[in-house]
């Protein structure tokens, strides 16, 4: 009976997903959307905040670290600089970099796990070697070491060198999700019927690891993020160039935080905030979309303990329980 039950409460519970589209769950989860709304909303911004800024953000007036007004939305700095504008246009930078070292690192990573995983024998030792080497190597004091022999490095170089280090821990989940698909069922019948490896990998490996890698893209996003704005805030990267960190690193460098003027550093640390919000709401949206467990934890009416899956019992299952959990009494 309670195995009887326990399957009529899966079918049940995954009545609603074959009848509605499936293709839009991912996006209709709340997390999902917050964030890629967040996300949207800072993309925008970084398409269009240089001509809607309503200053030269390096311009100066005679309005000295004034607080936040009609005139100056986010206040001034102690030379009369805009922050709204500033933070405008440092948007751009943030996300420039962010987007290119994900992408390079995730094409990395992709080619260098998946390949090693699939292949195996002396193409798997090889790349594994060669991602154990880059996984030590440190981000930050690397670029340290290339930013001193010029007078500053673009964006571009950054992301490039962020990616070129950030690419292997997502190479070795990779190669361990590979190992784990390529004695498959399906795998072995694409290789039975003379499908050639690229076309195997491509077609039957690669759609099952697709959550894999959008998770690994999003945690690169934010790692070099974070790491941009750390180069801007320590002066490595050209503090002539505007983006959030640039923004702190003044404020530090001015003592905002001593003056009381905190409309010098509070905006550029909640965007911030915000842009690391909306990714990591992403990243659990990936999780949810991916994770059976965690999709049918989120409906209502079913609760999570621990030790134990949940399940959707249907009306008959729950009659039959009640009328067992009687009989047992009596």
């Amino acid at each position: 009976m309670a195995v009887q039950a326990a399957e009529i409460g899966v079918l049940d519970a995954a009545e609603p997903d074959v009848k509605g589209a499936v293709r839009f769950r991912f996006l209709r989860n709340p997390k999902t959307a917050t964030g890629l709304g967040i996300l949207g909303f800072f993309l925008l911004i970084a398409v269009i905040g240089p001509w809607v800024a309503p200053y030269d953000p390096s311009a100066t007036s005679d309005a000295l670290m004034a607080s936040p007004s009609a005139d100056h939305w986010f206040g001034t700095t102690q030379t009369g600089e805009d922050i709204f504008s500033q933070v405008l246009v440092g948007t751009r930078g943030v996300l420039v970099v962010g987007l290119i070292a994900g992408g390079v690192a995730t094409v990395l990573s992709v080619l260098v796990g998946v390949t090693a995983g699939f292949l195996g024998g002396i193409a798997d030792d090889v790349l594994s070697a060669l991602s154990n080497v880059f996984l030590v190597i440190p981000a930050l004091p690397l670029i340290i070491i290339i930013a001193s022999f010029g007078e500053g490095m673009g964006d571009v170089a950054i992301a490039l060198v962020i990616a070129i280090t950030a690419w292997a821990w997502g190479a070795r989940v990779l190669r361990a999700q590979t190992l784990s698909l390529r004695n498959r069922d399906y795998v072995q019948a694409a290789r039975a019927t003379g499908e050639s490896t690229p076309r195997i990998i491509v077609f039957e490996v690669l759609p099952n690891l697709t959550a894999v890698i959008a998770s690994g893209f999003v945690g690169t996003v934010i790692f070099a993020v974070g790491l941009e704005i750390t180069l801007a805030f320590i002066g490595v990267a050209d503090i002539s160039h505007w983006n959030w960190g640039t923004i702190l690193f003044w404020a530090q460098s001015n003592q905002a935080l001593a003056q009381g003027a905190w409309w010098w550093f509070v905006p550029a640390g909640l965007c911030i905030a915000l842009l690391g919000t909306s990714l990591a709401l992403i990243n659990f949206g990936i999780d949810e979309f991916v994770n059976p467990r965690l999709r049918v934890a989120s409906r209502s009416g079913v609760r999570m303990r621990v030790g134990f899956t949940p399940v959707v019992r249907g009306a008959d299952a729950a009659a039959d329980s009640e009328k067992s959990e009687k009989g047992d009494a009596a």
